[in-house]
C-alpha cells in the first residue's frame, strides 16, 4: 500500500483516514440538491449550501461529494409518451402502411455506415435502402419524399422510437402530408415484424456475405439484391409470389372492381 500511495502522491494517513463526524446531514443536503439540479457541479452545489446557511467547510463537503460519486455525470433518461400496441396485420392495399428501420455495419478499416430501409407492408416491396455514414432526420424525410412522389404517399408509417423518428423534422413532415405515425413500444421489435424480417434477409444476403471496401460497393450490391428481392424472389407470405407480382395482382383486382361498379 505504501508503494501505491507513493505512486499517486498520497499520504498513507490520508488514505486510511475515516471521519468520526456524523455526516448524515451533509449527505442528505447534498443528495437533495444533486437530484434537484442534476447538471450542477460541486461549486454550484456548495454555493447553494452556503446560501442556505450551512456551516460546513468546502473540504468536508467535497470529500462527501466525491464519496457519493456525484462528480460522475448522470445521463438523463429520454422520456417517451406511452406507446399503444397495435396489431401487426398485412394491409389490403398498397401504400396503406410503410415500415421503416435502420441497420448498421462496417467496411474494411472499421469505418461504420448505416442503412435506412423502407418497405410496403402490403406487398413487402423494398421501396428504398439508403446507405451512408450518417443519416439524419432531415435526410430520411427527403428520402421518404422522393419515394412518395414516385409511388404515392402512405397513410401511416410504422417505426421504432429512434431519435430520427421522434424528431421535430419527421413529425412536421408526416403532419404536412397527413401521414399517421405508428410507434412500437420500446424494446418490442416484434411489433415491427415486417421490416425486422426484411432486415434479416438483407443482412444474410448482403451485409454478412461480403467484405466492403467503400460505400459504392455496398450500394451496388444492395441495388442488385433489391432487384432480385422485388422481381424474382418468391415470398411465402405472398403465396410464393414476388412483391411486384403481388402488387400487379392487387391492381388488377381494383380495376375489375371499378369495372363491375
Amino acid at each position: 500500500m505504501s508503494r501505491a500511495c507513493k505512486i499517486v502522491d498520497l499520504v498513507r494517513s490520508q488514505y486510511y483516514y475515516n471521519s468520526r463526524k456524523d455526516d448524515s446531514d451533509v449527505i442528505e443536503s447534498l443528495q437533495e440538491l444533486a437530484f434537484k439540479h442534476p447538471s450542477y457541479g460541486f461549486r454550484k452545489l456548495f454555493a447553494y449550501l452556503r446560501r442556505s446557511g450551512k456551516p460546513w467547510n468546502h473540504k468536508r463537503v467535497h470529500r462527501l461529494y466525491q464519496a457519493l460519486k456525484l462528480n460522475k455525470r448522470r445521463k438523463g433518461k429520454r422520456r417517451l409518451p406511452d406507446r399503444v400496441k397495435q396489431p401487426l396485420v398485412q394491409p389490403a392495399q398498397i401504400n396503406e402502411t410503410w415500415s421503416v428501420d435502420f441497420m448498421s455495419d462496417s467496411m474494411i478499416g472499421n469505418r461504420k455506415f448505416r442503412t435506412f430501409n423502407v418497405i410496403d407492408d402490403c406487398s413487402r416491396e423494398a421501396l428504398a435502402i439508403e446507405i451512408d455514414t450518417s443519416l439524419s432526420s432531415k435526410r430520411i424525410t427527403r428520402i421518404l419524399e422522393r419515394i412518395g412522389l414516385s409511388k404515392g404517399f402512405p397513410k401511416a408509417i410504422r417505426s421504432d422510437n429512434g431519435p430520427e423518428f421522434t424528431s421535430k423534422d419527421f413529425a412536421i413532415w408526416c403532419a404536412d402530408r397527413n401521414i399517421e405515425t405508428r410507434f412500437i413500444q420500446p424494446g418490442k421489435p416484434t411489433q415491427n415484424g415486417f421490416i425486422e424480417r426484411f432486415n434479416r434477409l438483407y443482412r444474410e444476403a448482403v451485409l454478412d456475405a461480403y467484405l466492403f471496401f467503400d460505400l459504392d460497393q455496398v450500394r451496388q450490391l444492395t441495388a442488385e439484391w433489391i432487384e432480385e428481392y422485388n422481381q424474382r424472389r418468391p415470398h411465402e407470405g405472398l403465396s410464393n409470389m414476388t412483391p411486384f407480382e403481388w402488387k400487379d395482382l392487387l391492381m388488377k383486382k381494383e380495376i375489375q372492381q371499378l369495372i363491375a361498379v
